[in-house]
């Protein structure tokens, strides 16, 4: 059976994770005391807050404990639903101030263009916010990829170590397991989306990832379809 869609991994993957770390947690971590003391009272930002205070087991928490907490997560890289919200709402203001534009490998920016015109769907699946996957690919060094996209998914969908969010995944896009490809550097991400039956295989562009029992390829130049 044909591939039909292909699902990709964005740090590591389709942006240098130094990008992730160098330049966008670091700008959340400073922006984020500001952002939650002007926007507490918003109704997504203070569901984020209460979320934080549900997660960390502190109800009581009071907004400069809940910012201690997320900046803890931050450092930490925590994939917690909240603070990737939060991230992703910072980091559009950001974006829309040119601070800086989104990394993103030329390699898969000629690749999607190339995966669209043969008709094959595209999609991203990230820890990050759907939101924040959309900013980074909408203000990409590549200019906006944004509808080259059939879809962004994030952990509202499931954990990207858990084979249910594969299958949620698929159900989503009306494609069975076999008729997808999922891309990604981690092996655990592997492994989990392989247990729901898609097809895999492992980015490796630095010498530092962990390589699993996946087919592997340095680049989407060597993802080619007929």
């Amino acid at each position: 059976m044909s591939i039909r869609a292909i699902v990709v991994d964005t740090a590591g993957t389709t942006t240098d994770l130094a990008f992730i770390h160098q330049v966008l947690f670091p700008y959340s971590a400073k922006s984020l005391p500001d952002f939650i003391m002007q926007n507490q009272h918003s109704v997504l930002v203070d569901n984020c807050i209460s979320d934080v205070r549900d997660i960390a087991l502190e109800p009581d928490a009071s907004i400069e404990r809940v910012i201690e907490i997320l900046q803890q997560w931050i450092s930490e890289d925590r994939k917690a639903t909240p603070l990737k919200t939060l991230q992703g709402l910072i980091w559009k203001q950001g974006y829309a101030a040119g601070e800086f534009t989104g990394h993103i490998y030329p390699d898969f920016i000629e690749a999607i263009k190339r995966y669209r015109a043969q008709g094959i769907r595209v999609y991203s699946f990230s820890s990050g916010s759907a939101e924040a996957q959309s900013m980074l690919f909408g203000h990409s060094d590549g200019g906006d990829l944004n509808p080259l996209f059939n879809g962004h998914f994030d952990t509202r969908t499931g954990s990207k170590l858990d084979r249910q969010a594969y299958s949620n995944i698929c159900n989503t896009i009306s494609l069975t397991p076999r008729q997808i490809l999922f891309v990604s550097d981690l092996a655990d991400e592997l492994k989990a989306a392989q247990a729901a039956g898609l097809i895999t295989k492992q980015m490796v562009r630095s010498p530092d990832v962990i390589k699993g029992n996946f087919e592997q390829v340095t680049s989407f130049d060597e993802i080619q379809f007929e």
